[in-house]
């Protein structure tokens, strides 16, 4: 099963008050909303997905626990990007100085981009759309991007004002000076 993808403009038009609660009317679902205001609705992923994801945000959480500079979120938060697109990476990170001088609402979707963000591709997601996605990141200031795709057993790493960098079989990957001393262990998740 793919994403559906609505196009709701111009017959309706939602604020982001109204995405916000149609979101939480909606908790089963995945949505996000493109900088268009198209309506994606993801489907659920299957359990190895699941299970790789949940590694995944597990340690990115450990060592922005121990590292104490940000905060790491799960695939459930929403990001207010600057370009208007509502996202949910799958894993990412905000650094503790930006939310601090931003006070967000807890309660709400964070209004800014991660630092850090990284997609995990799953069998029902399309290689371009993931890809897309990745770009859109890094067009609205994150500064480290990842997307992991088990299926052609790869990573492509994305910076801003840099050519895409792709990583055949790799075994771990450094957080860069974004993330310094992160190291993320491939085993259980790539392979």
């Amino acid at each position: 099963m793919t994403a559906l993808i609505l196009n709701l403009s111009p017959t309706i038009e939602l604020t982001d008050e109204q995405f916000f609660q149609l979101c939480q009317n909606n908790r089963d679902l995945r949505l996000e909303r493109t900088a268009e205001g198209e309506l994606i609705i993801m489907p659920p992923t299957g359990w190895e997905s699941g299970n790789r994801n949940s590694r995944l945000t597990q340690r990115l959480g450990n060592w922005a626990d121990a590292d104490g500079t940000g905060l790491a979120f799960d695939s459930s938060t929403g990001f207010k990007l600057p370009n208007g697109a509502n996202r949910s990476p799958d894993a990412s990170w905000v650094s503790q100085e930006r939310l601090e001088a931003l006070n967000p609402d807890p309660d709400k979707f964070l209004p800014l981009a991660p630092d850090f963000a990284v997609e995990l591709r799953s069998a029902s997601d399309s290689l371009k759309t993931v890809q897309q996605k990745m770009q859109e990141y890094i067009d609205n200031v994150v500064r480290l991007g990842w997307l992991i795709d088990p299926q052609n057993q790869q990573v492509e790493i994305y910076r801003p004002g840099r050519d895409i960098e792709i990583l055949r079989s790799p075994t771990s990957l450094s957080g860069e000076d974004v993330l310094p001393g992160f190291i993320l262990d491939f085993a259980q998740i790539l392979g």
